[in-house]
C-alpha cells in the first residue's frame, strides 16, 4: 500500500513538471513584439496579474519592479528615451515575457472613418511601384480591428500585431498614414509608429467620450440613455426584428438563375436582351425606379495569343452587390458598393475567339448601375481592352416592398455616441504618443452645422484623456466629391468644411486641404499620398516646430469692404498667392446684403485677393471654393498648396 502511494505521488509530481501552469502576467496587444515607443515622453508599461503578484522588467539595461494590485492590474514607468532600437524587454513574475525588436521613435494615433482605414490595398495599382519596392522596416503599423462597445469602457484591444513597412505587409498599412510617416520618417530619420484605430461610416461622437460629449446636449442625454441595459437591449431586439422583416424582402426569385438555363451559362442564348452603354446608371436608361436584380452581359472576340492565359478585370465601381460570371465561371464578387471590382481570371478560362463577361447587380438603394469615369478594362496577355460601351441587359427579380417594416431606427453601437471611444480609443490611452492624425466628416455631413463644435470637443476631449494640454491633432478637411455645380449654391459639405477650417483656432492643430485631390464619383478617392503628405507638412509646423516649412496654402484672415468690392487677406500665402493653371482666379462668389450669390471677378494684389461684380453695387460678402465639389477653384500658393474653402458671412 506504501509502495503504490509512493508511486502515486511521483507520477504527480511528473505531471506537474510538464505541464505549464497558467501565465499570471498578462500584457495589452500594443505592448508586444515589434512595438515603437513615444521617444522623450515618460513610458507607461502595465498588465494584469494575479493579485499583490510581483513583477520585474528589465529595458534598455535598467530594471523596474513593482507589485500588482488587489485587482490584479500593474503599470512601471520608465524614464523617457531617446530615439533608438532595436532593444528587447524581459517581464518576470510566476510567468517570463520576452518582447523583442521594440524600437523608441514617434508614435502617432490614426484616427477616422473609411477614409483613414483605407489600406494600401485599395491602392496598389496607383502606388504600384511603391507597393512593390517599399523598405521602411523602421515604421511600424498597428491596426485595430472594430469593436464597439456602449456599455463598458474595454480595458484592451482585440488581438492585433505590429507590422513593418516592407512589401509583404504594406498592403495591410492605411495608405493616408503609410504616406504620412514615411515622409515624416525621411525628414527626421527616426523610427515611426502608427496605431490606426479607424472604422468606415462612423460619425465623431462614437470616438469621443461621455465627459467630452457633456456640454453637448443632444449627445450628451442620448449617452444617459445608453446607461440602461434595458433600453439598450430593447433597441437590439428591435433592430433584429427588423432587419429580418428586410430581409425577408429579398426573397431570392430572380429570372437568370431558374430556367433551363442560366443566364450566366455559356450556352445560354439570350432573348429580348435591351442596350445599355456602360459605364451608367440604369435609371439612366431606360429602367426607372427599380429596385432588384439586373443582369449585364457583352461578348468580346479575343486572338489567338490570349488563348488559355490569366487575365484580370479591372471594372471600375458598381451600385451595389455584384456576381461576375467569365464564360459561365464566377470570377469574383463584392457585396457593397464602394470597392473597385479587380477579378481575377484564371489561366484557361479565357480562349480565342468568342467569351462571355456576364454581371448580376443587385441594387437595393440609390441607383443601380456601373459608376461612371471608372476603368472598366480586361487585362491579358499584356494589353488592355476596353470594356465600355454597348452590352446587353434584362430584368431579373423586382423587389417588392411591405408597408409592414418597422419604422424603428437601426441600433449599431459603432454608430452611437462614446460606442467607438470605449472600445477604440480608451485601450489605447496608457500608451504614450507624438500626436494625432484624423480624417473624417462624411458622415456628419448631414448635420454640417454641429461639426465645429463636435470636432473641438473631441480635440479637447482626447488631450485631457491623454493628459497632454498641446497634444498635435492633425486632420484632414473633405475634399471635393459629388457633382459639379457651375453656379453658386448652397453645401453641406462646404459648410463642414468651414468648420474644419475654423477650427484651426484652437491651438497645435493643423489642416490638410484636399478640394483637389477628391473624386467626384468616389467617396474613398484614390490619392492618399496627396492627403498624406499635406498632413505630414502640417505635422512639420505644428508637432516637430519647424517654423521654416510651409504647411499650408492660403488661409483667410480678413475681408474689408472697399466701395464696390471686398478685399480677402490671407495668411501661409508662402512665397505668395497664384492661380493656378490659369491667370484668372476662379469659384470666388460675391453677394450683397441679400447673400444672393454670384461670381465675381477675382484679381490677385500681392498677398491679398479682391473680389468684384457688375451686379453687386454693394457687396458685403464673398465665398470661395463654397460647393461640394468646386472643382476649378485654383487659388495657390507658389508652394504649390491649395487655397482652404472660406465665407466671410456668418
Amino acid at each position: 500500500m506504501k509502495s503504490r502511494s509512493k508511486t502515486f505521488l511521483v507520477a504527480l509530481l511528473a505531471i506537474f513538471s510538464f505541464t505549464e501552469l497558467p501565465a499570471q502576467v498578462r500584457l495589452p496587444q500594443l505592448v508586444s513584439d515589434g512595438m515603437v515607443l513615444q521617444r522623450n515622453a515618460p513610458l507607461k508599461i502595465w498588465g494584469w496579474a494575479a493579485p499583490a503578484e510581483k513583477i520585474s522588467l528589465t529595458f534598455n539595461g535598467k530594471t523596474y519592479n513593482t507589485t500588482a494590485s488587489g485587482e490584479g492590474k500593474w503599470h512601471i514607468m520608465m524614464k523617457p528615451l531617446k530615439a533608438g532600437g532595436p532593444y528587447t524587454m524581459n517581464i518576470r513574475a510566476s510567468n517570463s515575457i520576452q518582447l523583442k525588436d521594440i524600437l523608441i521613435g514617434d508614435v502617432w494615433f490614426c484616427s477616422g472613418q473609411s477614409n483613414m482605414a483605407l489600406p494600401m490595398e485599395r491602392v496598389k495599382e496607383k502606388f504600384a511601384n511603391e507597393v512593390a519596392t517599399v523598405n521602411y522596416p523602421e515604421i511600424r503599423n498597428f491596426f485595430i480591428p472594430t469593436i464597439a462597445d456602449v456599455s463598458k469602457v474595454r480595458e484592451d484591444l482585440p488581438p492585433g500585431k505590429w507590422t513593418p513597412a516592407v512589401p509583404e505587409h504594406i498592403l495591410s498599412f492605411g495608405a493616408v498614414s503609410y504616406f504620412f510617416a514615411k515622409d515624416i520618417y525621411n525628414k527626421y530619420k527616426v523610427p515611426i509608429g502608427i496605431i490606426n484605430s479607424s472604422v468606415g461610416g462612423t460619425p465623431i461622437q462614437a470616438w469621443t467620450s461621455e465627459e467630452g460629449l457633456k456640454q453637448i446636449p443632444q449627445y450628451a442625454s442620448r449617452v444617459e440613455q445608453l446607461k440602461d441595459s434595458l433600453f439598450v437591449k430593447n433597441l437590439v431586439q428591435q433592430t433584429a426584428v427588423k432587419n429580418k422583416a428586410v430581409a425577408a424582402q429579398f426573397t431570392p426569385d430572380d429570372a437568370g438563375l431558374k430556367g433551363a438555363k442560366t443566364w450566366y451559362d455559356p450556352t445560354y442564348v439570350p432573348e429580348n436582351w435591351h442596350a445599355f452603354w456602360l459605364p451608367g446608371y440604369w435609371e439612366d436608361q431606360g429602367i426607372r425606379g427599380l429596385k432588384g436584380v439586373v443582369w449585364f452581359r457583352k461578348e468580346i472576340t479575343l486572338p489567338e495569343s490570349v488563348n488559355g492565359k490569366a487575365g484580370k478585370l479591372m471594372f471600375g465601381a458598381m451600385v451595389d452587390a455584384d456576381e461576375t460570371y467569365v464564360n459561365g465561371k464566377q470570377v469574383g464578387n463584392v457585396t457593397y458598393k464602394y470597392p473597385p471590382r479587380r477579378y481575377e481570371i484564371p489561366a484557361g478560362l479565357l480562349k480565342a475567339g468568342k467569351n462571355t463577361i456576364v454581371i448580376r447587380l443587385t441594387n437595393t438603394t440609390d441607383k443601380g448601375g456601373f459608376v461612371p469615369d471608372k476603368s472598366y478594362n480586361l487585362l491579358v496577355d499584356g494589353q488592355t481592352i476596353d470594356l465600355r460601351g454597348d452590352w446587353q441587359y434584362k430584368v431579373g427579380q423586382v423587389f417588392t416592398f411591405s408597408k409592414d417594416i418597422p419604422s424603428t431606427p437601426n441600433f449599431s453601437a459603432q454608430d452611437e455616441p462614446t460606442g467607438l471611444y470605449k472600445s477604440m480609443v480608451a485601450p489605447v490611452l496608457p500608451y504614450a504618443i507624438k500626436g494625432v492624425l484624423w480624417y473624417q466628416g462624411e458622415t456628419n455631413s448631414h448635420k454640417p452645422e454641429e461639426y465645429e463644435t463636435l470636432l473641438k470637443a473631441l480635440i479637447a476631449d482626447w488631450r485631457s484623456k491623454w493628459a497632454q494640454p498641446n497634444l498635435p491633432f492633425i486632420y484632414a478637411q473633405l475634399p471635393n466629391f459629388m457633382e459639379v455645380d457651375y453656379a453658386p449654391a448652397e453645401s453641406k459639405w462646404a459648410v463642414l468644411r468651414e468648420g474644419q477650417r475654423r477650427t484651426l483656432a484652437v491651438p497645435n492643430t493643423g489642416m490638410a486641404v484636399g478640394i483637389d485631390a477628391g473624386e467626384w464619383n468616389d467617396i474613398h478617392p484614390l490619392d492618399k499620398q496627396t492627403i498624406g503628405k499635406r498632413m505630414a507638412l502640417a505635422a512639420q509646423k505644428v508637432a516637430y516646430g519647424d517654423a521654416k516649412v510651409v504647411a499650408y496654402g492660403p488661409m483667410f484672415e480678413s475681408a474689408i469692404v472697399e466701395g464696390d468690392q471686398i478685399r480677402i487677406r490671407f495668411s501661409t500665402t508662402g512665397s505668395g498667392l497664384v492661380a493656378k493653371g490659369d491667370k484668372t482666379l476662379k469659384h470666388f462668389a460675391i453677394a450683397g446684403a441679400d447673400k444672393k450669390f454670384v461670381w465675381g471677378t477675382a484679381a490677385i494684389e500681392g498677398n491679398e485677393v479682391v473680389v468684384s461684380s457688375k451686379q453687386i453695387q454693394q457687396p458685403r460678402y464673398v465665398r470661395y471654393a463654397w460647393a461640394d465639389n468646386p472643382d476649378f477653384a485654383n487659388l495657390y500658393n507658389q508652394e504649390g498648396l491649395p487655397a482652404s474653402p472660406f465665407k466671410t458671412d456668418e
